[in-house]
């Protein structure tokens, strides 16, 4: 099963590589969401799911991530057949293989538990998703895939690093050098303190930089502005996600080792500042998709918060990160439809959605109220839940400075969302895009719908997947 997981969208990305129809190697993409969905679903339901000798091993927290970014990719399965038809420029061949090929690396990032293996596979993301960030062939979308490249380097290079930090840090001990993460977990109560220290902040930073955090956003910006909708979607909620999972496995290791306490610091202050960096950039924003990007840094900071607060907020911060993945989706599909109805991303070009694009412009209204914290919806229970827990531990000051970027991003961002849906709009485009699919609106709408059920009701398997995934952080 361990094998499978992966192989599956590997295999199903070879097929696209190989067969001569662009539409089939569109629907092979959906094909391949469809059929990955019961085999992770019989994975969660799994006790055990083990291979290569401990390598690969399926836990709570990586059946949490596994869950939410196969329904995630799922949704972007079943919008990409109906984007690709409407699309006359890019390498369709190239687009599908390395759609699949992504996800299949982030599906071995959620299994792995072999630090060696986890930065391979995260490497590996970093070159699958760069061709789709060029698929428009633009000059600016070139200029995002340098930059996306050339920051990720740095920061995966950093990660690098840190392994080699901790492996030290085992041999410091007296034990095996070991990069699998039971061996470290083990291990990590004897292992060298200061050695241990340096490992967390390189990977940290270096995760971190992957994740999107501040001030090692800055590819962030570029690549979610220049990329298609449906890979904004799989960037925003999948690679951060899996990034997000290996600085967890990072701070596993210290507060097994009775260093929680540090690790959780500078956690705080990456939080802080990235959620004060986004609120800054986000206000009078008028590409509405670098907006979304900026949205991104703040929600990569609410985890990481959450996580620093620790106590019951690291229940919410991992609730966060499902919520946030999936509304994520709702924004930028829904934005990649207004964008090819208007053949622009800026609020200059871009006005009176509601009229031209209803249900993209409704999608992308609800989402933002969605993620901005407003009631009913998913990410209002989680975002209360990392404050409520800061009160509790007398963090009176965070939960103050939390509370202030909240209020900041909604009207920095509300002013954009705004601008795109209201009002009246210009000249239709030159370009036959310009019209909504029921292909492409529905996937929002399915990703709609699961954040206001998260924000009314936790299902009960979904409750016990977070609380245990919590306990493995040393949370509530």
């Amino acid at each position: 099963m361990a094998w499978l997981l992966f192989s599956v969208p590997l295999a199903f990305a070879l097929i696209a590589f190989i067969i001569p129809s662009n539409r089939a190697r569109a629907w092979t993409v959906t094909i391949a969401g469809l059929v990955q969905l019961p085999l992770v679903a019989l994975a969660i339901r799994s006790s055990q799911v083990e291979g290569m000798n401990g390598w690969l091993r399926l836990d709570s927290l990586g059946k949490l991530v596994l869950g939410f970014t196969s329904l995630i990719f799922a949704a972007c399965a079943l919008y990409v057949p109906g984007y690709l038809a409407q699309m006359r420029d890019g390498n369709v061949r190239l687009f599908c293989t390395a759609i699949l090929s992504f996800f299949g690396v982030l599906t071995l990032m959620t299994e792995t538990h072999h630090l060696g293996l986890l930065w391979v596979a995260m490497e590996a993301s970093t070159l699958s998703t760069a061709p789709l960030l060029y698929f428009h062939r633009t000059a600016r979308s070139l200029e995002a895939v340098w930059k996306y490249l050339l920051v990720g380097s740095v920061g995966i290079a950093l990660a690098l690093l840190g392994c080699f930090f901790l492996g030290y840090a085992v041999l410091y001990s007296g034990s095996e050098p070991s990069l699998q993460l039971s061996e470290l977990i083990k291990n990590a109560p004897h292992m060298s303190r200061s050695w241990l220290h340096a490992a967390f902040i390189f990977l940290l930073i270096g995760y971190g930089t992957k994740m999107g955090l501040a001030p090692m956003h800055t590819w962030k910006p570029d690549a979610y502005g220049e990329a298609p909708g449906v890979v904004g979607t799989l960037l925003a909620g999948g690679l951060t996600s899996g990034a997000f999972l290996a600085i967890l496995r990072s701070y596993q290791i210290c507060v097994a080792a009775g260093e929680g306490d540090f690790a959780r610091k500078p956690m705080i202050a990456l939080g802080i500042m990235s959620m004060l960096v986004a609120g800054v950039f986000m206000a009078r924003q008028k590409d509405f998709k670098r907006m979304l990007a900026y949205s991104s840094v703040e929600h990569m900071g609410i985890l990481v918060l959450g996580i620093g607060i620790g106590g019951g907020a690291v229940f919410g911060a991992l609730l966060h990160m499902v919520n946030n993945g999936l509304t994520k989706g709702v924004l930028f599909l829904s934005a990649g439809n207004i964008h090819r109805a208007f053949g622009s991303k800026s609020t200059d070009d871009v006005r009176g959605a509601l009229r031209r694009a209803p249900f993209s412009a409704g999608l992308l209204l609800a989402g933002f109220f969605a993620i901005t914290g407003s009631p009913p919806f998913g990410p209002f229970l989680s975002e209360f839940t990392i404050v409520s827990a800061a009160m509790a531990g007398h963090k009176y000051v965070i939960a103050a400075l939390f509370l202030c970027m909240l209020v900041v991003v909604f009207i920095g961002m509300g002013s954009t969302v705004l601008s795109v849906v209201q009002g009246e709009p210009g000249p239709l485009p030159q370009s036959p895009t310009a019209q909504e699919r029921l292909s492409t609106v529905a996937p929002g709408f399915l990703l709609l719908a699961l954040v206001l059920l998260l924000g009314v009701y936790i299902p009960p398997p979904l409750n016990q997947l977070l609380r245990s995934a919590a306990a493995t952080l040393g949370g509530q």
